[in-house]
């Protein structure tokens, strides 16, 4: 599980906090020690006193790796260790020497029930050499246990890029804050369960893990209009439509309203229905000073009247999310179309739409900070690694959900969750970040096999818990 709420700092930005810790008066040998000492804890509670391998790298990695082993030997685990090369830094070089178990070379290493891996951490951007690599998959694979110090060799820091990592790491202790690397690409599936290791090493951030809302509970003077009024629109596909305004509903809005060329349609009774045929009834119900967000592209279609709808809405003066087919209409002229609109914007694309219109090249989180700043509007990046960015350049990373979202319908959920939200007041990347906790919450509670239908029934009890 990725921790909660937590900061996220990219290779540059922990040397630098490192840099700030070592000028405040606290040694390199100090941390190193701190880093160490953690790993140990941790391996001695999952090795439960199984013979245990350490791999140690040149870098200081290996050093935290080094006082690992010499801390674990001293409690009396059995200890073997293997130096991959001499340490490349002076603290290494001296944890290095205070280790006087036994040690071997790589390719003489042999399995053991339980592998540390302390080979290359924070900071890797180039290949794993393939014989390292191989000799490392082949120590993780006859492991029964695996735990990465910081993150696990192979992977790229700031983009989780995959540089050789093995698979079936089972847990990641991560040093003193989270990395991308362990929320992103191959290192959702290649870090196992991560654990935050707090080495009290302040770090300075605009990017955190996607937190636990705090919802406040309606008023006593509270009524359908002060709670907010979404306008979902309904297009060729209905049911998509239905899905975000039944979500909206669900998701605390105190009036939703389904405007679409269907006025007697299926919906809960609760679901206001307003008849809209053409652009220019749209224009018509959406120039209604009560509405607080509009819901566009949700089973829009791409014909001729979902392009007018779109421009309608584009200039529409209240807030808009824009989801599904609203973000193909858009297309690669996504960043002209936005970065006009006065009004406040959200858009909710998953990797392919995204890179339709953005272009997929660079770390997610560079990527989608760098359009929200170019459209100005608020973007969520959906997908296992899903990245919320605002144009003010906040980031919120949401990595873990249930996989069970990967079905037709959950984005659509997600547009009228985030909806509910915005209309309780919120800006930029804080109705989005509560938006997401709840959906990934109504996933873990609607358990397997879940279909958006039951996702939409299990938000009022996500909710409760931020209450």
């Amino acid at each position: 599980m990725i921790p909660s709420g937590t900061p996220i700092v990219t290779a540059a930005e922990m040397r630098a906090a490192e840099q700030a810790v070592f000028a405040s008066g606290v040694s390199q040998d100090s941390l190193m020690e701190r880093a160490g000492a953690a790993v140990a804890r941790e391996a001695a509670r999952f090795a439960m006193g199984r013979p245990i391998l350490v791999l140690a790298g040149p870098g200081n990695n290996g050093g935290d790796a080094y006082v690992a082993a010499r801390l674990l030997h001293a409690e009396g685990h059995d200890v073997n260790l293997v130096a991959t090369g001499a340490p490349g830094s002076g603290a290494a070089e001296r944890m290095q020497a205070l280790w006087h178990g036994p040690t071997s070379s790589l390719y003489a290493a042999r399995p053991r029930p339980v592998l540390v891996d302390g080979l290359f951490g924070t900071g890797m951007t180039r290949p794993l050499d393939r014989g390292l690599a191989a000799v490392f998959a082949d120590l993780a694979k006859q492991a029964e246990f695996t735990l990465s110090i910081d993150l696990p060799s192979g992977l790229d820091t700031d983009t989780g890029a995959d540089l050789g990592a093995p698979r079936g790491i089972d847990v990641t202790v991560a040093l003193g804050a989270l990395k991308p690397a362990h929320l992103l690409d191959a290192g959702l599936e290649r870090c196992g369960r991560v654990l935050l290791a707090d080495l009290d090493i302040p770090v300075d951030t605009r990017w955190r893990t996607v937190a636990r809302p705090r919802i406040e509970t309606p008023g006593a003077h509270s009524h359908k209009y002060s709670r907010g009024l979404v306008a979902v629109v309904e297009g060729a596909m209905p049911g998509a439509a239905r899905l975000a305004a039944r979500a909206a509903m669900a998701g605390g809005a105190g009036y939703v309203v389904l405007a679409g060329d269907r006025p007697w349609g299926d919906g809960p009774d609760a679901l206001v229905r307003r008849e809209v045929r053409s652009a220019e009834d749209l224009t018509e119900f959406l120039s209604w000073d009560r509405i607080d967000a509009v819901v566009l592209g949700p089973g829009l279609g791409r014909d001729r009247r979902a392009e007018a709808y779109l421009r309608t809405a584009f200039a529409a003066p209240c807030p808009l999310i824009l989801d599904g087919d609203a973000l193909t209409l858009l297309g690669t002229g996504a960043t002209r179309w936005l970065e006009t609109r006065a009004a406040p914007t959200w858009i909710t694309p998953h990797s392919g739409e995204f890179d339709r219109m953005f272009g997929s090249e660079g770390s997610k989180i560079d990527r989608t900070l760098a359009a929200a700043a170019e459209t100005r509007a608020t973007i969520v990046h959906k997908g296992a690694d899903t990245v919320i960015a605002s144009p003010k350049g906040e980031v919120r990373v949401l990595a873990g959900a249930s996989p069970w979202l990967s079905t037709a319908g959950t984005g659509d959920v997600l547009a009228g969750l985030l909806s509910a939200q915005l209309v309780r007041g919120g800006k930029g990347a804080v109705p989005v970040e509560a938006a997401a906790w709840l959906h990934a919450r109504a996933a873990q509670l609607a358990g397997p096999a879940l279909i958006a239908d039951e996702l939409i029934a299990h938000i009022p009890e996500a909710i409760s818990e931020c209450l």
